[in-house]
């Protein structure tokens, strides 16, 4: 069998977490200036509206094949599942931008583009949780459990492990 056509194993967390940053973070970057040039042509609320909608549905696909194992297309359960999480995203993203023209009327780009990527950076670690734990999990169970070392994770046969040290 080919490289193609095998399963994909599922990333553990912190393989998930950088496919997510890969994924997500590039199609943030490229919305967050398709915005800035968008609002030249029509207000920045709507400007948001448009690209975060053709951003979720983007990076759900990518998620869904490569950030979370899935290796298929997202079903309209993801798509709404994350639609709801990217929602929240916008909420903050347009309420920290109001801010800023609240308080610097005359920001300049480069203010924007930084006060922009920090709200979606944010929202982003929300989202990361929300997609793994519940749109995209694969139907494991979550244990935790003594351990001597920091927390440590371990992935098998459909189980996530955290081994968390307890005091005794």
């Amino acid at each position: 069998m080919d490289d193609a056509c095998r399963p994909q194993a599922v990333p553990g967390p912190l393989g998930a977490f950088s496919r997510f940053v890969l994924c997500g973070g590039g199609v943030g970057v490229a919305s967050s200036l398709a915005v800035a040039l968008l609002a030249g042509l029509v207000p920045w609320v709507v400007a948001n509206a448009l690209i975060t909608v053709a951003s979720t549905l983007l990076a759900t696909e990518l998620h869904a094949r490569f950030t979370f194992g899935a290796g298929r297309h997202a079903g309209w359960r993801e798509h709404v599942q994350s639609a709801g999480s990217a929602s929240v995203a916008y909420v903050v993203t347009c309420a920290a931008m109001l801010v800023l023209q609240a308080v610097q009327p005359s920001a300049g780009m480069l203010l924007e583009q930084a006060v922009y990527l920090g709200a979606a950076a944010l929202t982003g670690i929300g989202r990361f949780l929300v997609l793994r734990l519940f749109v995209f999990a694969d139907g494991g169970t979550w244990t935790t459990a003594r351990a001597k070392s920091p927390a440590r994770v371990q992935e098998d046969g459909g189980t996530l492990s955290w081994a968390i040290p307890v005091p005794a």
